[in-house]
């Protein structure tokens, strides 16, 4: 049996009104701040450290829409980050949706070979 994708929020650039979210970066910003939760970032520090997004906060395009994708296992994690991301959404008016990412291979048949 297939492990069931975690649930993931979406949240996009756009506010409940229609109007396109400020500033066009606003979604590598988001990200970039969250960074620092992730088993990831632990093993980033010395000389070769680089900003990594975390897996759990990470900016994405929808068409020509910006988004973070917010995975819900951040919740267990750090509450207090994953309550830090929804509120942000909320104080700005942004639009949310609750959906889980499907995988790349989502689709796709297996080709068996004939014996």
């Amino acid at each position: 049996m297939a492990e069931t994708p975690p649930t993931e929020y979406f949240i996009q650039g756009i506010t409940k009104s229609g109007r396109k979210f400020r500033p066009s970066d606003w979604s590598e910003r988001l990200a970039g701040v969250m960074s620092c939760f992730g088993p990831s970032a632990r093993e980033l520090r010395g000389p070769n450290a680089r900003l990594q997004y975390s897996r759990y906060v990470r900016p994405t395009m929808i068409g020509d829409l910006k988004c973070v994708i917010l995975d819900s296992r951040l919740r267990d994690i750090e509450p207090m980050a994953f309550d830090f991301v929804m509120n942000f959404a909320k104080d700005n008016d942004l639009v949310v949706t609750e959906a889980c990412e499907l995988p790349p291979d989502h689709g796709t048949q297996q080709k068996t070979k004939d014996r």
